[in-house]
């Protein structure tokens, strides 16, 4: 069964950090980008982050340029993303995809093959 799992959401203040990870299953993402995207009601889609997962090559939104670090685990078919220094705008719900083009490509235009269920992100005092 084609399917990405997410896990690693919850609360956390101001400042604090979250670590998400994605699990792919059923296909090899040798030939994907995976990324993360964040939904926030009343708001378009973003693009947070993608991986190519071939070579690694990696593309972050100016919003978390500098603060969140996408990495990817080639035994485990995984795809993490570490949220450092976490603002209240970063609050919404985390989902990975997965589409066969390059990262960029995949978050700039949010071109998606396949998604998750996704992860609440809350940050809040």
């Amino acid at each position: 069964q084609l399917q990405l799992v997410e896990s690693g959401g919850g609360l956390v203040e101001p400042g604090g950090s979250l670590r998400l990870s994605c699990t792919a299953s059923g296909f090899t993402p040798n030939y994907f980008a995976i990324g993360w995207f964040r939904q926030v009601p009343g708001k378009e889609r973003e693009g947070v982050s993608c991986i190519d997962y071939s070579d690694g090559m990696t593309y972050y939104g100016d919003s978390v340029q500098g603060r969140f670090i996408i990495s990817k685990d080639n035994a485990r078919n995984t795809v993490d993303l570490q949220m450092n220094s976490l603002r209240p705008e970063d609050t919404g719900v985390y989902y990975c995809a997965a589409e066969r083009t390059h990262a960029q490509d995949m978050c700039v235009w949010g071109r998606i093959w396949l998604r998750g269920q996704g992860t609440q992100v809350t940050v809040s005092s």
